[in-house]
């Protein structure tokens, strides 16, 4: 796999463009091809130590990405997500509370 690319064209996650960012995210991540460990469709392999190792790398790149693409404060929101897919899921579930809240 090429050396991870950085996200600084992405602006950075805020309360006020998660759309954009999602958009934007989903994009980059699939061509570094990480988008299927943080949409959740490659899982964590059970049965194979060296598929295992791969998933591992790919999922920190991922998460990596996912940190560095986000302003300080969102941090928190997702120190104890263990996997990129539960990140996602965060702010999936965050941003689509305040769009509730907002109509």
């Amino acid at each position: 796999m090429a050396e991870l690319q950085a996200v600084g064209s992405v602006k950075k996650l805020n309360n006020q463009n998660y759309n954009t960012w999602s958009t934007c995210m989903e994009s980059y991540l699939q061509g570094q091809d990480l988008w299927e460990i943080v949409a959740g469709s490659e899982t964590t392999p059970l049965d194979n130590d060296q598929a295992l190792q791969k998933w591992k790398v790919k999922a920190g790149k991922a998460m990596f990405a996912i940190k560095t693409s986000i302003e300080e404060e969102m941090l928190e929101h997702i120190r104890r997500a263990d996997t990129p897919k539960a990140a996602r899921d965060t702010f999936a579930t965050l941003f689509s509370k305040k769009n509730n809240v907002r109509l």
